[in-house]
């Protein structure tokens, strides 16, 4: 790890990137039993638990039983992102502003059906539970309402997940994601980003878990951090110790600042992507750290330090079929030759050993065996510069050196704002 050499990573499952750095073990990141075994192998220091169902399945509870520290929420204070009630009621309760709403399962339909009607259609239908950030449904008009809420509740496009629907108010203006670090009392707030949602250019088709993100936003100033800390992070962390649930960990509010002023429309309990993939890179701060001072209650509060180049732009290369069911298998190639200045954050790669070019093998991702693909969003590209204009350029320059059969991206990221809900 960058100033810590003597830090040893290991990565449960890991992929084909943090094989180049790490070492990455057959377990499952949701497995809370075999991520406390993993860790009392390696005779771990610190756990940090990244994906969102790891959190909801209680990983980091096994691991606090166990004595090992780790960072990231309990299964109970996760609830904040892997129940979207949870979060509106919690919302409401603690006076954050948020959109109009409303929830039920299958037998309260008609409650749901009324407020899409007062809404005349123009509405969000969301699954409540987790759906790799692919649940939610932005609705113009009655039909594709009333489409969104049958999908979920009868034809089970998200499975369990969907078996609880909430119907919100549809907002519009620019989006702003808010990360911050927090030790269930103090917040460090991390720079400000955006992320573009849907699949295509001008945020056109479905939404998916995130196609690329900027940082900063225009206009997210220091000030308007001050705003959201005040007005969204700290009656959140507040509200849910008074319901003997602390949060620690990185609290992620998912804002949208409409005409009417500031209102939530999520919470995550972690690093989401791609908006941490562009905001650790421009941190002017030790990222391990934050980690161990949150484990530890040890936060020091206020607004991060940026780095000099502290614009980032961040492209996702996705694979054939997604945000539907992505192809596997296909090759990547390109890595080895990348800017050094380009990051390459990895996310469904794996290496198959069985081929062996070595024109694929080696270079930035680095380990052997061909780099393939194994999932939806593949791999993001980051660029930094003094301007988003700079970092834009450079991030699109280097994807015309990547190449994978299928591979989808986005062509409007950074350039202009995210679209309007």
């Amino acid at each position: 790890m960058r100033g810590h050499p003597d830090v040893e990573i290991v990565c449960a499952p890991g992929n084909g990137g943090t094989a180049a750095f790490a070492t990455n073990v057959a377990v499952a990141a949701d497995d809370p039993a075999g991520v406390v075994a993993a860790a009392r192998d390696c005779n771990a220091t610190l756990v940090v638990v990244g994906p969102d169902a790891a959190l909801a399945a209680g990983v980091a509870d096994a691991c606090r039983a166990a004595g090992i520290a780790v960072f990231g929420p309990s299964m109970a204070a996760a609830r904040i992102e892997s129940s979207k009630s949870f979060a509106k009621g919690l919302m409401d309760t603690a006076g954050i502003p948020n959109a109009r709403w409303s929830t039920g399962t299958a037998s309260d339909r008609g409650a749901l059906m009324a407020l899409v009607n007062e809404l005349d259609g123009r509405c969000v239908v969301k699954a409540d539970g987790l759906a790799l950030g692919k649940g939610v449904t932005v609705c113009s008009d009655l039909d594709a309402a009333r489409q969104a809420v049958g999908a979920c509740l009868d034809g089970r496009l998200f499975g369990r997940a969907g078996d609880r629907v909430i119907v919100e108010e549809r907002l519009e203006g620019p989006e702003l994601s808010v990360l911050a670090v927090t030790d269930s009392r103090n917040l460090r707030l991390l720079p400000p980003a955006r992320d573009y949602k849907r699949i295509g250019d001008g945020d056109s088709g479905p939404n998916t878990g995130g196609m690329g993100a900027m940082t900063p936003p225009p206009g997210a100033d220091d000030a308007l951090l001050k705003r959201v800390e005040a007005e969204v992070l700290r009656p959140c962390i507040d509200a849910l110790a008074a319901l003997g649930t602390p949060f620690s960990g990185c609290l992620y509010a998912g804002i949208m600042l409409t005409p009417d002023g500031m209102r939530v429309l999520e919470f995550n309990a972690r690093f989401g992507d791609p908006e941490t993939q562009v905001v650790l890179p421009i941190l002017d701060e030790d990222f391990l750290e934050l980690l161990i001072a949150s484990a530890a209650g040890t936060v020091s509060p206020g607004i991060a330090r940026r780095a000099m180049q502290s614009c980032a732009v961040g492209v996702v290369l996705a694979a054939a079929g997604y945000p539907g069911t992505p192809r596997r298998g296909d090759v990547i190639s390109g890595l080895d030759r990348l800017d050094p200045s380009i990051l390459a954050f990895h996310a469904a790669t794996r290496r198959d050993p069985s081929s062996r070019d070595p024109g694929l093998t080696r270079g930035a991702a680095g380990g052997a065996g061909a780099l393939r693909t194994d999932g939806g969003r593949v791999l993001t590209l980051v660029a930094r510069g003094d301007s988003l204009e700079a970092a834009t350029e450079q991030a699109y320059t280097a994807l015309q050196g990547i190449y994978f059969e299928g591979m989808q991206y986005r062509n409007d990221i950074g350039m202009a704002q995210a679209g309007e809900r």
